[in-house]
């Protein structure tokens, strides 16, 4: 316990003084969009206080106050959709899914919980729709609803699971996954903002570019080395090559997940502005990084 709150008064004070330059800099460069940063820091201060939640008190705080954020992003998921009235009862069960999820997590069930959203809930969502609600539609709502439980449900949910899976160690690995993804996506966009010139996909994110993809990944990769000691029982070896696979993996998850939006709202540029401060901003590189991380993690070493 002394280990982990030091851990957490020192968060505490990178994140106060990151915050202080965050303000001040915004002041000093004011014709520079630092937004996105600014998003960055509130989800890092939300997930500051989750981990406080888990470690000082108990986990089963932490998974609960995950399972509203999951509700949360899939909400904001949802309504991205160009949805039908008939497709109410398929997101009525959607959500329907996320404390059962969580449930198994709670109970420990590890193959249910890594086969209910992928196997069960896939063949069993269509249903609502189908019953007496015609065939209009039905592949695009079918699909993309699976595609949000998969990424902000199934994926996000890992993070919960890291404290039951390894009770002494859950904590401090959630905390070096959450670090590590939220910097590397502060690096890529900063990079991308000053020296980016090579735009990765221009008509989906301008922020993603080749340059701040290759300064994120050393940076990462670099820091994950310096801090794994402390936060985590890895051995020196998985310390560097983790910032590797949550660089690589937090790039395509912002990717994708920016692929996404785009098309879901393709004609609506309101909404698209103002789905940039929401949620589902913030925590798109973790609906990859957490189940990947995990299942490595889990593969690799017996304490999981």
């Amino acid at each position: 316990m002394d280990r982990s709150l030091l851990t957490i008064i020192l968060i505490f004070a990178a994140l106060s003084a990151i915050h202080l330059m965050y303000v001040v800099i915004g002041k000093l460069q004011p014709n520079k969009d630092y937004t996105g940063i600014g998003f960055r820091i509130k989800t890092w201060w939300g997930m500051l206080f989750i981990f406080c939640l888990a470690t000082l008190f108990n986990p089963v705080v932490s998974l609960l106050s995950l399972m509203v954020l999951c509700f949360f992003a899939l909400k904001e998921y949802f309504s991205m959709m160009k949805s039908r009235k008939s497709d109410r009862r398929l997101f009525l069960w959607a959500y329907l899914s996320i404390p059962l999820q969580f449930y198994w997590i709670y109970i420990e069930w590890y193959g249910m919980f890594i086969v209910f959203i992928p196997v069960y809930v896939f063949l069993l969502l269509p249903l609502p729709r189908m019953i007496n609600k015609g065939t209009v539609g039905f592949m695009r709502s079918v699909s993309s609803t699976q595609w949000g439980l998969m990424l902000m449900v199934f994926g996000l949910s890992h993070l919960a699971y890291f404290q039951f899976a390894t009770p002494e160690y859950g904590a401090g690995l959630v905390l070096f996954l959450v670090v590590l993804t939220q910097l590397n996506d502060v690096v890529h966009y900063l990079a991308s903002l000053y020296v980016g010139k090579r735009k990765i996909v221009p008509t989906a994110n301008p922020y993603l570019t080749w340059d701040g993809f290759a300064f994120a990944f050393v940076i990462t990769t670099g820091v994950s080395y310096l801090i794994y000691p402390y936060l985590t029982p890895l051995n020196p070896i998985f310390g560097l090559l983790s910032g590797m696979l949550i660089s690589l993996s937090g790039f395509f998850g912002s990717l994708t997940v920016s692929v996404l939006k785009r098309d879901l709202l393709i004609g609506d540029g309101d909404k698209f502005v103002a789905l940039k401060q929401s949620h589902l901003s913030r925590i798109d590189s973790l609906t990859y990084t957490s189940p990947v991380f995990f299942h490595v993690i889990r593969y690799f070493f017996d304490f999981m």
